[in-house]
């Protein structure tokens, strides 16, 4: 008897392209996608920062930004700190634009993770913007643009109370260090004196 021939296993089939196309393309652009959704809709922090917008432009080479500047002065004569800031909204940088050089507070939101600055050049965007009419100049005064600063409230006639005068000087006795007159010098005037009229 023959032995009949075993049957030769079909040959094996590589994946197909179909599935390699989704596993190289699909499956990384969902995962970057699924990344910078979650990196732009989470703050690490927000808050807010006052002072001066001094410097605000749209710029970039190919993703063009609003990117701005603030000066913060906490007191008057001070060296004043740079809080820079990015504006995605057009909304928020049309009111950006009315306000700059005057006194604002900016609601911003701090965003870590961006790895290009294509989404803005800094961390901080900023989501809002309101302008401050009075600030304080020192303590209990304040002033308000295009009004004089309000003077501090004046002090009761209870409590005002007339400086003391200083004593006058006594004139000191000479000493072995004072320089005597020289002999040629002549006499010291007498210090002329009006006559009395009646």
């Amino acid at each position: 008897m023959s032995a009949s021939p075993s049957p030769v296993p079909a040959a094996r089939r590589g994946p197909s392209r179909l599935k390699l196309a989704f596993w190289l393309l699909v499956v990384p652009l969902a995962l970057v996608a699924a990344y910078f959704a979650v990196v732009l809709s989470w703050s690490y922090s927000d808050g807010e920062r006052a002072g001066w917008v001094q410097k605000f432009s749209k710029k970039g080479w190919l993703c063009k930004t609003w990117e701005g500047e603030m000066a913060l002065v906490t007191m008057p004569g001070a060296i004043p700190e740079k809080f820079l800031f990015t504006v995605r909204d057009e909304k928020v940088a049309e009111q950006i634009n009315r306000v700059v050089g005057k006194r604002v507070t900016l609601h911003y939101e701090e965003k870590v993770g961006l790895p290009t600055t294509c989404f803005g050049e800094t961390r901080h965007f900023v989501t809002g913007v309101a302008a401050v009419d009075d600030f304080p100049l020192a303590p209990g005064i304040g002033a308000s643009p295009g009004q004089p600063a309000a003077a501090a409230p004046p002090a009761s006639p209870a409590t005002v109370q007339a400086a003391p005068s200083a004593p006058r000087p006594t004139p000191s006795p000479p000493s072995e260090y004072t320089m005597p007159a020289p002999a040629d010098a002549p006499p010291a005037a007498a210090p002329a004196v009006p006559p009395a009229t009646k």
